[in-house]
């Protein structure tokens, strides 16, 4: 059974579309999660022959392929993978383009009569074991820009609501932020706010902000993410779910330093930054059905697009 953990976007899913039927081809992994604390599936994929390929990406990551044609090796595998519930990590937007082009294919098909198990009817996918100690999670920050009314001030005070606020040095640096927020997590939510000329640590909710998150769940109530999204973004700031969905107003950025130069250009509002999702937050999360705002995971390392090509036809 597959379970998706995240929210998708609409504009990546019709550019991937335009991309599928141009192409027939899918170029890219689905990133699938599994659980196997014991390792036994990692065990029967040890391998000591060279990789069919090996080459290294911009960020001098290695990646590499390895064959496995054995029979018995494979049925070992199938056998372990049988009851395995499935996470997306990666690849929301591939696997919901996916299953559109497989309903346009199917419906163009149906006069002539498909083949038993069209190839539009598969995806290529990579399992990974989420407790391998090899897998971490990044995350994704928000940067907000194009608010016409912003005032730092304005910020401060509407989040007064929701959290406990302290003003930090406004010329906070990557490594001080990262420490404070890994700091101020250890207890709870931590959420940095960072304007042109000022800094904001927000942590400690208060019980008004059960208000803005009225309607989900406790387990999406505790995340640093979804507070984000619910008290600060659209309770604070105005900014609709709508908007959001549509990235008016907000751009996702996975470096620290970039967001931060972003703010201090003028090219933004303010830089939202955040500690990462943690692996049982997730986990917990798709399992029981609810869905994470999009971009809430950076899952690293990242699975190489192209190493393998799924030709539809």
């Amino acid at each position: 059974m597959v379970f998706r953990h995240e929210q998708t976007l609409a504009k990546p899913k019709a550019d991937r579309l335009e991309l599928l039927r141009a192409t027939r081809a899918h170029f890219g992994q689905l990133f699938m999660l599994y659980s196997d604390p014991a390792g036994e599936i990692d065990q029967v994929l040890t391998l000591g022959s060279d990789p069919e390929i090996d080459v290294r990406d911009e960020y001098g990551v290695q990646h590499r392929v390895w064959k496995i044609s054995d029979p018995r090796r494979i049925a070992s595998i199938q056998a372990k993978m049988g009851d395995k519930k499935l996470i997306i990590a990666d690849g929301h937007h591939r696997y919901e383009t996916a299953l559109n082009y497989r309903d346009e294919r199917r419906a163009t098909a149906a006069a002539s009569g498909p083949p038993e198990l069209p190839r539009y009817d598969l995806v290529m996918m990579t399992f990974i074991n989420m407790d391998s100690p090899g897998l971490v999670i990044l995350p994704t920050h928000r940067v907000v820009y194009g608010l016409a009314s912003f005032s730092a001030d304005s910020l401060r005070d509407g989040a007064r609501q929701y959290f406990s606020v302290e003003e930090v040095d406004p010329a906070i640096d990557v490594v001080r932020a990262t420490g404070i927020l890994r700091e101020a997590g250890h207890v709870g939510t931590a959420l940095l706010a960072v304007t042109a000329d000022r800094a904001f640590l927000f942590d400690t909710p208060k019980w008004s902000s059960s208000k803005a998150l009225a309607g989900l769940s406790l387990r999406q109530q505790s995340l640093d993410v979804v507070q984000l999204h619910k008290c600060l973004l659209e309770a604070v700031l105005g900014i609709s779910e709508e908007a959001i969905r549509d990235q008016q107003n907000i751009s996702y950025i996975r470096d620290t330093g970039e967001a931060l130069a972003r703010v201090r250009s003028g090219g933004a509002n303010v830089a939202f930054l955040m500690n990462p999702v943690r692996m049982r937050q997730v986990r917990d999360i798709a399992f029981a059905g609810e869905v994470l705002p999009q971009k809430s995971t950076d899952f690293y390392p990242k699975l190489l697009s192209g190493l393998t090509i799924y030709a539809l036809e």
